[in-house]
C-alpha cells in the first residue's frame, strides 16, 4: 500500500497518551496515528452513505408508518404519546 505524508496539530495532552499508547503496544506512533484516522474515516462515511440513502428513501416518499415508530420508541421504554399534543 502506497503512503503519503500528512501533518497537523493536536493538543500536547492527546501528543502525551498517544507516546503512552505507542510504547504500552510496541507500535510506532504513526501506525496509530494511521488507524484512528482510517476508523474516523471509515465511520464518517457510512454515516455519510446512511443519510443519503435516508434522504433518497424521503424524497421517494418512505417513511416509516406512525405504528411502527410507536413500535420501535416502546422497544427503549419511551412513550411517544407524552410528546407533542397528537398521540396519532
Amino acid at each position: 500500500m502506497e503512503t503519503v505524508s500528512v501533518s497537523g496539530r493536536i493538543d500536547k495532552s492527546i501528543s502525551e497518551q498517544l507516546n503512552l499508547l505507542a510504547k504500552a503496544t510496541a507500535r510506532s506512533r504513526s501506525f496509530l496515528i494511521s488507524e484512528a484516522i482510517k476508523a474516523y474515516v471509515n465511520e464518517q462515511a457510512w454515516q455519510i452513505e446512511a443519510i443519503k440513502e435516508g434522504i433518497k428513501q424521503a424524497d421517494q416518499g418512505k417513511f416509516a408508518s406512525k405504528a411502527k415508530v410507536r413500535e420501535t420508541f416502546a422497544k427503549y421504554g419511551v412513550n411517544v404519546n407524552s410528546y407533542g399534543s397528537n398521540p396519532h
